[in-house]
């Protein structure tokens, strides 16, 4: 299995007997992500360069550790990531995969990381799955999940007058998972699913789908996609003039660098929810300066932050325990260790891989109130870290004792 390059030495030691606790006297953390589709810029070449700042921040010398970065691009398709995960594990001596912005792959990443006894650190798919019933003890799910977006974006719809919604839906497992999620908040606070289309994964022409949201007259058009389905399906609607003719778009997973896409004109007044946002506090503008280093002009998304954070605290774990070859002991290391970094401050990893810390719910800026490039949000509520997640008790996972 070919894999695409991008190896980067991070940090280089002289030889030490502590590195006979490593395996192949290296700690190497590979990035499985969509480095050239609709993905890119919400994980992509961002996410490597998110890993880069958490190995340095973490300085492996000092911890008289090497660690080694390497990539690879999965292409949106189960197989390949797996496939890739495979070769990683078996022949590279990787000990941790990273990002993989794709459900369908991080579902089966997961697998192969049980099967070998590896660990994985999702920051880029969003299935709530991954904590739940496909939950597993090699696997940490960082960042957000697809009951966090619900609830938070699902919810504050409903509970403003948006009780009456359409969605037009990824059709793989993460768009899925997402509809599945938002429809129980829009029915359990009272509101109807008038209907549903699924498209497939990167579609230009949302033309169709967009019609029928529009006959089906509901009051909120849920957008269960991400990345460039979402910029395209937002520019669409505002061509066909949705929100003008009283129908309200939820992007039920906005990025960053999907209003830098669309444009403050276009995308003003979407509200969502995120869990980071990189104008949200001093320590937050300091890493995004540094993150730009390497990706001028690119605004950097929550799973870059989420990238970063995952990584340095599976490195705190892996310094920890003076060992990386047994990745179920990495993980319980991790969960065992308060998580504390510059982005998502304290928090904890929780006994079903859920790492959890607050999240926010934004209104995207009108073009008249944005003082600065990247100025994208206001803040409409800041929801604290035992409501932002799904209940421990309510996911399924089989690691959970009753």
């Amino acid at each position: 299995m070919k894999t695409r390059g991008y190896v980067v030495a991070a940090a280089l030691v002289l030889s030490s007997p502590a590195f006979a606790e490593y395996t192949g006297g290296v700690v190497k953390i590979g990035v499985l992500s969509d480095m050239s589709s609709l993905y890119s810029d919400v994980g992509g070449p961002g996410s490597i360069a998110a890993a880069r700042l958490a190995v340095a921040d973490f300085d492996p010398e000092a911890h008289g550790m090497k660690v080694e970065i390497v990539s690879g691009d999965h292409q949106n398709k189960a197989d390949v990531g797996a496939g890739i995960a495979g070769t990683w594990f078996d022949r590279d001596g990787v000990d941790v995969i990273v990002d993989v912005p794709n459900s369908g792959v991080a579902l089966a990443v997961s697998e192969v990381a049980r099967q070998k006894n590896k660990v994985f650190v999702v920051s880029g798919a969003a299935a709530s799955d991954l904590t739940g019933a496909k939950c597993n003890a090699n696997t940490v799910h960082w960042t957000y999940d697809t009951w966090n977006l619900a609830h938070g974006t699902g919810g504050a719809m409903v509970k403003t007058g948006g009780d009456t919604w359409f969605f037009l839906t990824a059709d793989y497992a993460f768009g899925q998972a997402l509809e599945r999620d938002t429809s129980a908040v829009v029915e359990g606070n009272g509101g109807k699913v008038l209907g549903k289309v699924r498209h497939p994964i990167n579609t230009n022409d949302f033309s169709s789908f967009l019609l029928q949201a529009q006959a089906s007259k509901a009051k909120v058009i849920g957008l269960a996609n991400a990345g460039g389905d979402t910029i395209n399906a937002v520019k669409q609607a505002a061509e066909f003039g949705i929100t003008q003719n009283g129908q309200s778009i939820a992007g039920l997973l906005v990025f960053a660098s999907d209003i830098a896409a669309l444009g403050l004109p276009t995308a003003q007044g979407l509200v969502l929810t995120e869990t980071w946002y990189w104008d949200q506090d001093d320590a937050s503008r300091a890493w995004t300066r540094r993150w730009q280093k390497e990706r001028p002009g690119k605004w950097p998304t929550m799973t870059h932050s989420g990238v970063y954070s995952g990584v340095l605290h599976y490195l705190k774990a892996v310094a920890d325990l003076h060992a990386d070859g047994d990745g179920k002991a990495v993980v319980e290391r991790m969960k065992a260790l308060p998580t504390d970094d510059p982005l998502f401050g304290k928090g904890v990893v929780r006994a079903d891989g859920r790492k959890v810390h607050r999240a926010f719910l934004f209104e995207v800026k009108k073009p008249s109130e944005s003082k600065y490039p990247g100025d994208f949000y206001k803040t409409r509520a800041v929801i604290p870290a035992e409501e932002a997640f799904r209940p421990l008790a309510d996911g399924g996972c089989p690691l959970v004792k009753g």
